[in-house]
């Protein structure tokens, strides 16, 4: 008999989309994968190398469960240049990706009973992990057209059990990127209301456009203290194997944290730690080709979307994602099967042309597909066309 607690919550679909992907690709079918949040970059070489040069020199005993302060520093010094953040080596944690520094920060400050706002759609393991805790999450709608946060909309959701919200800006899954205006608005709500705010930042670095990233916790002194910045590798130095991410919070809070995890993983791996060291301190021209790239592919997608008819989609401004509507499609036939929603469109599309999307069910919003622009040119081309034949195929 397995503990109660796992009727409580359930795994990640996109991790299982994952695992179909690599089964079917076992069985030497063709699938192009629109589903992965990670980079097709490989990691920048000077990187590798302060990885390598780790391991060259021994480095690979444990090291302290928060951090080597090497890495601690220039993360201190990162949020001090890009994002006006003033955090000391004690006020920040690595961790073993920013997922478990998320997961890590729900665990310190969430008991039972609680409830967190969670604007959706939103990332699939925020609900998970919110429940883990037995708490509650409370999905409040962003605007429809936008995807920005409706501030009205949160405010009707707070009760006396509101402990935090979890925002993720730039987003995954829409590309929104909250504006500073819109997120000095969502600080005043939780001062009024006395809860934290966890803010997920991975995709700071990946922003087309106009837009500017905006860290809430550089608002006041009262929004820092009851903000938990996160952030990693993963997305900006496609770095999503490495598992190397932090948190940076009140040392009340950092404590707390560094205790969990010093029960549970201890620290992350001394030589990814290395490797952090060297992405934050060597050069950023990887990632600004990277992000070249991605804007081209984004334009190019929008484009392809636009050309099927009754295809609906926002233009994001953020991180690699992209989230059409195809609901008018739903109620019509693929040879002699009917499409109900978002996730037969998928797993029908996966089984006829080989293309994996993730359903907007995942991210708890209807209608709608997360296709990621995480993949070559040459590869989203061929996915556009296989979704045009499959579409035009329906009856």
């Amino acid at each position: 008999m397995l503990a109660e607690r796992m009727n409580t919550f359930s795994g990640s679909p996109t991790s299982a989309l994952i695992a179909k992907v690599a089964e079917l690709r076992a069985e030497g079918k063709d699938i192009i994968s629109l589903n992965v949040g990670e980079p097709d970059f490989g990691t920048p070489d000077y990187i590798k190398c302060g990885a390598i040069k780790a391991i060259v020199d021994n480095f690979s005993k444990y090291t302290a469960g928060n951090g080597i302060i090497e890495l601690r520093r220039l993360i201190s010094k990162k949020l001090h240049e890009d994002n006006n953040l003033e955090y000391t080596t004690d006020e920040i944690c690595a961790t073993v990706g920013a997922k478990q520094a998320i997961f890590n920060s729900i665990m310190a400050l969430v008991d039972p009973g609680d409830e967190v706002l969670l604007p959706v759609p939103c990332w699939v393991s925020y609900t998970e992990m919110i429940k883990f805790a037995g708490a509650k999450p409370v999905f409040v709608d962003v605007e429809a057209e936008t995807f920005d946060l409706d501030i009205e909309a949160l405010e009707k959701a707070v009760t006396t059990k509101t402990k935090a919200i979890v925002i993720c800006t730039p987003n995954n899954p829409t590309g929104a990127v909250y504006s500073e205006g819109t997120l000095r608005k969502l600080a005043d709500l939780a001062c009024k209301y006395d809860f934290y705010i966890i803010t997920d930042e991975i995709y700071e670095k990946l922003i087309y456009d106009d837009a500017k990233h905006f860290s809430i916790a550089s608002i006041s002194k009262d929004v820092w203290n009851r903000t938990l910045t996160v952030n990693g590798f993963s997305k900006a130095y496609a770095m999503t194997g490495w598992r190397i991410g932090y948190v940076a919070a009140n040392k009340t809070i950092i404590d707390a944290i560094k205790k969990i995890q010093s029960q549970t993983t201890s620290a992350t791996s001394a030589i990814s730690q290395k490797a952090a060291v060297a992405a934050l301190s060597g050069p950023q021209h990887d990632l600004e080709v990277m992000v070249a790239e991605f804007d081209k592919r984004r334009i190019y997608l929008l484009q392809r979307l636009a050309e099927m008819p009754g295809v609906s989609c926002a233009k994001p401004r953020g991180a690699f994602y992209l989230l059409p509507d195809f609901s008018c499609y739903f109620g019509k036939k693929y040879r002699g099967r009917e499409i109900k929603d978002a996730v037969d469109f998928a797993n029908i599309l996966l089984e006829a042309v080989l293309v994996a999307l993730v359903p907007g069910e995942a991210f708890n919003i209807k209608g709608k597909v997360r296709l990621s622009y995480s993949n070559s040119m040459e590869n989203l081309k061929e996915a556009m066309d296989r979704i045009q034949t499959f579409v035009r195929e329906l009856e």
